[in-house]
């Protein structure tokens, strides 16, 4: 099938297609003729009309942004009064209706269903879970069931128009698509101390202890081996180094202390950055291998020496647990290492795949790490310093993978709105490491609640204004796989329709309700946030429970470096505005959208607290018994993530005018800058850069976003007013005929009856003009969330960010040495950071300011 599948034209494009469609004139048209204009009319005015019927059905709620929300001035121009202007049908209060549905015993029922086996992506058990969620969709959303289940491999004609036709869709339908990429899954491995004459003194047991107070975890204890998603396959034999996190500057520390990485095999703790990332600074180091444990110094208070038994017994970590995960360089770029910027399609044309590593690496337990700790020092502390010595004995690596093709499965639903050409996507993904009762299944548990929710509003007989799409991503775990591909495959089609995506993953881990966005949607991030009850506390909200700390706070002491990293990281989850919503990194399925094709972003869920219980992360206890023991007992952490999502969902779907914040981006983009800066004195260049020519962009950027709040705020009002002058749809004909056709829906009969019947009395009758002035002022609002659904795009640069172009994103993308954490402008910020080059930094500067001129003109108001 080539290129898209052509659109019904239900609403005009531009200015000129409209006067296209007015040119004829009725009064000089033969009958039947007559009628193909009368149609044609009808089609083009239909999302206007549609906009007029809801709303004259239904009352518009006005509400400012609350007065702490506010930073300033500004803001309150930039949101504005339409910030939450939205349709509320009289009978049902749509939002009202919605957060009445997620309910915990649903939750925990879900919970129960799909986090007690495992589901590795691409496994056959992954392939149930997809059908299971496909009839989700169906029971929900009253989608007809065919005899044979929807299942279309990427690329084929099926596939293509079950995307590319979401459009001109009559009613709900829900697919399975089929893409292929090249992943990998473990053959044998292993992990010896040997002695000087090559002898095996030490092997460890790499596999989990599966205690059987655990059910699932003692079922399922090897049903997947602990290893590396997309590893090496390969040995490695050499003497042992330890390297803290496996941090840039760990390395660094290792050779000013005179260490020497080649040929080494490197011990590193999980945490601070992503663990692809560990390995790939030990691979240009040298290293010969590399091991990653879980060091119980990042636990929090929650550890033995505090005093706590060990998880099932206790709260404290498992010794024995293991943290799998995917070791691709993320980096550089995530999906299919095999097909970068491309879909996975069966018969694609592939590489060798520039983001993985090119040396094997382990996961190993608490207990194996000691024991190769003991070969560094006499204690943990001695072990467990950066200065550059290397063990006596040899250690050997073994990790054989089978490297293939393995088919996986996104399954997605859409339901259509009254504005076909602007949509809202949610997603989470589905596959597990085993059997990931937190990740993904608390996601996944949310996203059902909130697909009930939506069944339920369906149900009332809401149609929702804007198109939903709602994504189920498989093979997330192994770097972000479906999405990516899926976004690929499609993203002409995701550029020009999507409005927002809005991501979850972990739904519950601990206490700490925690979100990072785009920054046009903090606002609204933050105003759901603020009408949804705190999960545990009365009286309080979702917003204040960022603020908890678990329920074993201040049990004793905590590690120094790993509460300066967890500082850290909540103050970059916060971000430097005070709406408190930190910038996307990567990590997750919202990465494709936001930094390669520009949608405005979220991701949400509680996380872990200090005085939580330690999360095994990609373990056998990523289990059933340990959510319900301590990630979320009562489940109603899920719950209030389903309902925060799905109330920021119905607002981006039902408000007249986005809710996107444009200013509020400009803004922080000031403050991006401002921190820029701050790096650039600390590093105490010899020559500093000069950023005079970005901050005039940004500046400029800042005035036509405060112009276009002012034409959306006036684009509203008129709208509103023209909406007013409109006869009441329900009001009794004056005419014999004007009930003519009764098989008609009330507003085509009210349109045709105008047209045909009244059309030489109402040219010049107040009807006439009152309807053209609607369709005028339908017009502004479309033009201007034309604007708003399109600005992140404008960040967006094709050339990319140099040496890992997959990331066009200009203004934020993840650190190259981070992964998870975000970097914002980040070219520029590395270019001082990495490359200690002023020149260079200007030289980026003046590619985002390029774009900030072009983007100001694109936004800007015509007279």
């Amino acid at each position: 099938m080539k290129g898209d599948v052509e659109k019904v034209a239900l609403l005009p494009t531009t200015l000129e297609q409209e006067e296209e469609v007015r040119v004829d004139s009725p009064t000089i048209l033969s009958p039947k003729l007559f009628w193909r204009w009368i149609l044609k009319r009808v089609l083009v005015l239909y999302g206007f009309v549609a906009l007029y019927v809801l709303a004259k059905r239904t009352y518009f709620k006005h509400e400012l942004v609350p007065r702490r929300e506010k930073p300033g001035m500004w803001a309150l121009k930039a949101f504005g009064p339409h910030s939450r202007s939205r349709v509320h049908n009289a009978e049902v209060n749509t939002e009202e209706l919605f957060l009445s549905v997620p309910s915990t015993e649903s939750a925990f029922a879900s919970s129960r269903k799909w986090a007690t086996h495992p589901h590795l992506a691409g496994s056959s058990e992954d392939f149930e879970d997809a059908k299971d969620i496909l009839s989700v969709f169906q029971d929900a959303f009253n989608i007809p069931k065919p005899p044979v289940a929807p299942v279309f491999p990427a690329g084929s004609p099926l596939s293509r128009a079950a995307t590319l036709g979401i459009n001109k869709l009559p009613g709900p339908v829900a697919w399975i698509d089929k893409y292929y990429p090249v992943m990998n899954t473990p053959v044998n491995h292993s992990l010896l101390v040997l002695s000087e004459d090559g002898e095996t003194v030490w092997e460890a047991d790499l596999e989990e202890d599966g205690d059987p107070a655990d059910p699932d975890a003692s079922k399922y204890r090897t049903a997947v081996p602990a290893w590396h998603g997309l590893s090496k396959d390969g040995e490695a034999e050499g003497e042992l180094i330890y390297a803290n996190y496996g941090r840039k500057e760990d390395y660094d520390a290792i050779v000013a202390a005179g260490g020497d990485l080649t040929g080494k095999i490197v011990l590193a703790r999980y945490g601070a950055i992503f663990r692809g990332l560990k390995i790939q600074l030990a691979q240009e180091y040298g290293a010969a291998g590399v091991l990653i444990y879980s060091d119980t110094r990042d636990d929090g208070s929650v550890t033995t020496n505090n005093g706590f038994d060990t998880y099932p017994a206790g709260p404290a970590r498992n010794p024995s647990s293991v943290q799998r995960g995917s070791v691709q360089f993320i980096s550089a770029y995530p999906g299919d290492p095999t097909t970068p910027g491309k879909p996975a399609y069966p018969d694609a044309e592939r590489t060798e795949g520039a983001n993985i590593p090119k040396i094997p690496s382990l996961p190993i337990s608490w207990s194996n790490a000691q024991k190769l700790l003991a070969e560094l020092g006499d204690s943990l502390d001695e072990a467990r310093i950066l200065n550059g010595k290397s063990s006596v004995r040899k250690v050997k690596l073994v990790n054989h993978v089978d490297d293939r093709v393995i088919p996986i499965w996104n399954v997605m639903a859409a339901i259509p709105g009254h504005i076909r050409d602007e949509t809202v996507l949610l997603g989470c993904h589905r596959d597990a490491w085993v059997t990931g009762a937190v990740d993904p299944v608390s996601g996944t548990v949310s996203l059902h609640e909130l697909i009930r929710g939506f069944g339920a509003l369906l149900e009332s007989g809401w149609k929702p204004l804007r198109t939903i799409v709602i994504a189920s991503w498989d093979a997330e775990e192994y770097g972000l796989v479906g999405s990516t591909e899926w976004a690929e495959d499609f993203p002409e089609w995701i550029q020009r329709n999507v409005v927002a995506y809005l991501n979850l993953d972990v739904s519950v881990v601990g206490s700490a309700w925690q979100a990072a966005g785009s920054p046009s949607l903090a606002h609204l991030i933050r105003a759901a946030a603020h009408d949804v009850p705190h999960p545990t506390a009365a009286g309080k909200s979702l917003w204040d429970s960022r603020e908890d700390e678990g329920p074993f706070l201040g049990a004793g002491a905590v590690d120094a470096e790993s509460l300066a990293v967890y500082e850290a990281a909540k103050r970059a989850r916060r971000g430097p505005s005070d709406t408190g919503i930190g910038a996307l990194g990567s990590g997750s399925d919202f990465t494709p959208f936001l930094q390669h094709l520009g949608i405005a972003s979220m991701d949400q869920g509680f996380g872990g607290a200090l005085g939580d219980a330690p999360y095994h992360y990609h373990s056998i206890y990523d289990s059933e018994r340990w959510i319900e023991l301590y990630g979320d007992p009562g489940f109603h952490r899920h719950v209030a993530v389903a309902k925060h999502m799905g109330l920021t969902a119905i607002r981006l779907i039902d408000s007249i005018i986005l809710p996107l914040n444009t200013t509020q981006y400009a803004f922080e983009l000031g403050l991006y800058l401002d921190e820029v800066e701050d790096v650039a004195a600390s590093l105490h260049l010899d020559a500093a850069p000069n950023f005079s020519g970005l901050r005039s962009s940004i500046e400029g950027l800042q005035t036509a976003t405060l112009a276009l709040a002012d034409e959306l705020v006036a684009a509203e009002k008129e709208f509103k007013d023209a909406l007013a002058a409109l006869p009441e749809p329900g009001k009794k004909a004056r005419c014999a005929h004007q009930h003519a056709r009764p098989h008609l829906p009330k507003w085509l009969r009210k349109i045709l009856h105008k047209i045909r019947k009244h059309w030489k009395h109402k040219r010049g009758d107040k009807g006439k003009a009152a309807f053209d002035r609607f369709v005028r002022a339908a017009k502004r609002v479309q033009a201007g969330n034309a604007k708003l659904r399109t600005f992140e795009q404008g960040f967006i640069s094709e050339e990319g960010i140099a040496e890992r172009e997959w990331y066009r994103h200009l203004v934020v993308a993840p650190g190259k040495f981070l992964g998870y954490g975000a970097t914002t402008l980040p070219a520029v910020t590395e270019a001082l950071t990495i490359e200690k080059n002023s020149t260079l930094a200007e030289i980026e500067a003046k590619r985002v300011s390029d774009l900030l001129e072009s983007l100001s003109q694109t936004i800007a108001v015509s007279k």
